[in-house]
């Protein structure tokens, strides 16, 4: 039997393992209900990027499969943190949370508290929360999210903190229960882990090795969603461009692509993140040529110099990045392109800081997620001995943000008197008369609209531009 198969076979036998763990929990919810005269209440808050929201679908459907009730308030009888360690502020957020959740724990004995996802597979994180946090009653990492039924049931049946992280796995678990944010949308998960190692980045260390899902599972998946109602697709990965790579039997991600066009009653398909070093010609070409692939694609630029992006071991040069931004632009004209940009990082000057608003007054980039150089225990990029001075990242990023803020502005204004298909998302938060929705290049439209749309797909004249969003009306 192959590797593929094996692995296959022991993902079926743990799913069955975990829903009879979700019955077991289920019963002890249930003595928890009967004691406190109604049904316990559980928040699950996320911190960080998509696939810690995909995650926190999960969490959320077995919480709820065992018997609790959803809130968004904190003071909870189950509270969870989904933790994200891209950034060190993100780490400082949840000790400022957790301190709260003390407060709120001492007045609800019965109060449980768990914290997972990326930050705690640092080990000093964990020894932090052991000696400051002894209050916490579970925690686990980012391999091991498909055995949380598993470990709620401990949490009842164990006193004290229960901690389960694992360094690394091979396993994908993913036929257990989910609550969807939105019924007409779903994130897919088709690939976890790194291989890349960026400098700066701590994600490898703390997700592990690139694992691709087997295409069967993922279309299937998708299947099973759009026949629950699903029109909006969001594929995951840390860098999809390079799913498929580990398969028994390799597949590129533009074939998967193909693949997933052909699923009958889908409308749109996106996904994130492309390395910029992996995206191909013939993943361009599908895209040029699909009729459901979004018209957006986040290509992360990180710096515009070749010398700072040889530190940053992203594998490519400032010239190599600006061909392939031309070539998408020539190939698809009306295709949004987002990117991610660091100002700070060590060793940088002034002048290699020019060398990034060349790249973004060239590209144009329709949005830019603008980040201040964040230092990670444990990367590479945090012993470089070159560290740039708080006062002079300051004015790189000012600079910089500025720049992307114009061009962006600029760009964006070029689909005004347009009109184009949006996904109407929800009611507008501050106006119940008016509906927003999304359209294929990724910006928000506001117009006015009956609840009863939300999840269908409108045509929308886009009348007023307003930065980063428009206005208009619906057209028949």
């Amino acid at each position: 039997m192959s590797t593929e198969r094996t692995q296959v076979l022991l993902s079926q036998e743990e799913t069955v393992r975990q829903y009879e763990f979700i019955e077991k929990a289920a019963l002890h919810v249930q003595r928890l209900k009967e004691e406190l005269g109604r049904q316990p209440t559980c928040c699950v808050t996320t911190f960080g990027c998509q696939m810690n929201a995909r995650d926190s679908e999960k969490l959320t459907g077995i919480l709820e499969r065992a018997g609790y009730q959803l809130i968004e308030e904190e003071n909870a009888d189950f509270v969870i943190f989904n933790t994200c360690t891209v950034r060190d502020n993100a780490n400082q957020r949840v000790y400022g949370r957790l301190g709260v959740l003390n407060g709120y724990k001492r007045k609800n004995p019965n109060m449980k508290i768990a914290l997972c996802g990326c930050m705690m597979q640092e080990p000093t994180v964990i020894e932090k929360i052991k000696e400051s946090y002894r209050f916490v009653d579970l925690i686990f990492g980012t391999h091991n999210i498909y055995k949380f039924a598993e470990l709620l049931n401990s949490t009842f049946e164990n006193k004290g903190m229960v901690i389960d992280i694992w360094k690394d796995t091979d396993k994908i678990v993913e036929d257990l229960p989910v609550e969807r944010k939105y019924p007409f949308k779903s994130g897919i998960n088709i690939m976890f882990g790194c291989n890349n190692f960026c400098s700066y980045c701590i994600v490898p260390y703390v997700r592990g090795r690139e694992r691709s899902r087997r295409p069967e599972d993922i279309i299937r998946e998708i299947t099973n969603l759009v026949a629950d109602g699903v029109v909006e697709v969001m594929l995951l990965g840390q860098n999809v461009n390079s799913y498929g790579k580990n398969l028994e039997e390799p597949m590129t991600f533009a074939e998967l692509l193909r693949k997933i066009e052909k699923i009958e009653g889908l409308e749109r398909i996106r996904f994130m993140t492309s390395h910029p070093k992996d995206l191909s010609d013939e993943l361009i070409q599908v895209m040029k040529e699909s009729k459901k692939i979004c018209r957006h694609l986040h290509l992360p630029l990180q710096s515009g110099s070749t010398r700072i992006l040889k530190d940053m071991n992203r594998r490519y040069t400032k010239e190599q990045y600006l061909a392939l931004a031309e070539k998408i632009r020539r190939e698809i004209p009306d295709m949004a392109i987002t990117t991610d940009i660091i100002v700070g990082f060590p060793g940088e000057t002034p002048e290699d800081v020019e060398e990034t608003i060349d790249v973004v007054r060239k590209v144009n980039y329709d949005n830019a997620f603008t980040f201040i150089y964040s230092k990670r225990t444990g990367t590479p990029a945090a012993a470089m001995e070159n560290q740039v001075s708080e006062d002079v990242v300051k004015a790189g990023f000012d600079k910089v943000l500025k720049v992307v803020q114009d061009t962006a502005r600029e760009q964006v204004t070029k689909y005004r008197g347009m009109v184009m298909d949006a996904l109407v998302e929800e009611v507008n938060e501050h106006d119940t008369t008016l509906l927003t929705g999304r359209l294929s290049n990724n910006t928000l439209v506001h117009f006015p609209g009956d609840a009863s749309l939300i999840g269908k797909i409108v045509n929308v004249s886009l009348d007023e531009c307003h930065g980063f969003y428009y206005m208009g009306h619906m057209v028949d």
